[in-house]
């Protein structure tokens, strides 16, 4: 009888939970399977020269990248979770710093008619700069690697981060300036108490864009830097050697980790501005 009660409460709790919430899970499974089938079928018919879904997964190769994403034989030998991880610390380091300079900036800027006048022209013109662009330059002027990917995840998030944070201070109500002035608030307090929460909006839109081009720049970086742990390197690798599972492989793992990082900063962004 406990038994039994027991699996009918979780069965119950099962279908609450369906009801709830199947308007948002399911839609999004229809849509993986329908493009996994989709794909299993151009794969099947040659229409496509790649291999579908199901001959990935029965590839023994590829289950091992799938099944043993933690092994590190050292060196670049390593599973696709410590190739993912190396890129998501490099992105984590330069999207910091982004953020720290693009904020401060953009509040300088945005508080300061002239400098924006000055700088915004620069800003326009070095934000135009596809990733890869910066590649050679930042491999050229700093010698290595490493720090040469960092730059490269910096110079790409910095600009929404900076250009939103500059309109949401500029897109402050005169009124809440002038209530300001009356009320002869300090510089600190009408920092913390109007400036940064006006503009928190605008900085959030700035982040969550910057967020998902780092993740791009890293893997464009890595893509053309040679001997780097990373996934985008893995890829490069990969397909040098002509292991299209491995690529393909890779991309679930880019995609997913893209996916989570970006609702990540949207459910960040919500409660931090609930009213947003």
């Amino acid at each position: 009888m406990v038994a039994t009660t027991r699996n009918n409460g979780s069965s119950n709790g099962l279908t609450r939970f369906l009801r709830k919430n199947g308007q948002y899970i399911l839609p999004p499974i229809v849509g993986f399977l329908a493009f996994f089938t989709v794909w299993q079928v151009l794969s099947s018919t040659g229409v496509i020269k790649l291999p579908g879904p199901l001959d990935i997964l029965g590839d023994k190769d590829s289950q091992t990248l799938i099944f043993y994403p933690f092994y590190d034989r050292g060196g670049l030998d390593k599973g696709l979770f410590w190739q993912t991880f190396a890129s998501f610390q490099r992105v984590m380091i330069g999207y910091t710093c982004a953020a720290f300079v693009g904020i401060g900036m953009g509040i300088w800027v945005g508080t300061t008619p002239i400098v924006n006048r000055a700088l915004d022209p620069l800003f326009q013109f070095l934000r135009t700069v596809p990733p890869l662009a910066w590649v050679p330059i930042s491999l050229a002027a700093l010698q290595q690697n490493e720090p040469a990917a960092l730059f490269v995840i910096f110079i790409t998030a910095v600009w929404p981060i900076l250009i939103n944070t500059t309109v949401g201070v500029q897109q402050i109500p005169q009124d809440y300036q002038n209530v300001a002035k009356v009320l002869q608030l300090s510089r600190q307090k009408y920092f913390f108490k109007i400036l940064f929460p006006s503009a928190l909006p605008y900085i959030f839109t700035g982040l969550r864009i910057a967020i998902g081009l780092a993740w791009l720049a890293i893997i464009a970086a890595e893509i053309v830097m040679s001997s780097i742990v990373g996934i985008g390197f893995f890829i490069w690798d990969a397909y040098n050697n002509g292991y299209v599972n491995e690529v393909i492989i890779s991309l679930v793992y880019i995609g997913a980790v893209g996916l989570l990082l970006d609702k990540f900063m949207a459910w960040l962004q919500t409660k931090l501005l609930p009213n947003n």
